[in-house]
């Protein structure tokens, strides 16, 4: 049994009777920054509930080279998560720790049970495959639409709204990494992000001025 302090902010989302029973069947994890929650090619079995910190979903092409495609938050689920439980398959997804994150999983039968037992439940899944397609659509749609100068503004505009501020550590290669391309690319972008003044350079720092 999960401590009922855990499931705070979920009291707006589901029905007393729900959180009760998550509460009982549900099974609390951590994870520290940079940890893999859920790896290519893993049996999926159960479902994560985001309670505390971020997610940072990838798909990988047979090159090895990946994709980001959304982050996950507090009071967030995994579409992708969803559909492998309910088909039976295997991740097609990695779902690291943005940062130190905690999440609540429950096994795929109680899922299955919610959603025959509680409206609540049910809009939720419904709710979080439509954000979740969203979000890859307005991936696709950068991916389409945006040079990669705009595609990394988006990008750290993004990050210092899950950080919840405008200063952001990370390593430029860790953003090429994300955004599938070179760390020389995205040096010479940064530079003239920060030459054109939205952004402020620092040691495995980045500073976001205009959003």
């Amino acid at each position: 049994m999960i401590k009922e302090a855990s499931i705070t902010g979920f009291e707006g989302i589901f029905e007393p009777a729900l959180l009760a029973e998550i509460q009982e069947v549900g099974v609390e994890k951590s994870f520290e920054k940079n940890d893999i929650i859920i790896d290519f090619g893993e049996r999926m079995t159960n479902i994560p509930l985001v309670i505390k910190g971020s997610i940072k979903i990838v798909r990988e092409d047979d090159n090895g080279n990946e994709l980001l495609l959304y982050f996950l938050e507090k009071g967030d689920s995994c579409a992708m998560s969803l559909t492998c439980c309910f088909g039976d398959s295997k991740s097609k997804i990695r779902a690291t720790a943005e940062t130190d994150t905690t999440i609540i999983t429950i096994p795929k039968d109680k899922m299955e049970w919610f959603m025959s037992k509680y409206d609540s439940w049910r809009f939720y899944i419904l709710r979080s495959y439509q954000d979740r397609f969203d979000e890859m659509l307005e991936t696709i749609d950068t991916l389409a639409f945006m040079n990669m100068e705009e595609r990394l503004y988006r990008y750290l505009s993004d990050k210092t709204i899950i950080a919840d501020s405008n200063e952001i550590i990370i390593k430029h290669h860790e953003i090429a990494e994300d955004l599938n391309t070179s760390r020389t690319v995205i040096s010479r972008l940064l530079k003239k992000l920060e030459i054109e003044g939205k952004i402020k350079l620092g040691r495995n720092k980045i500073v976001v001025l205009k959003s």
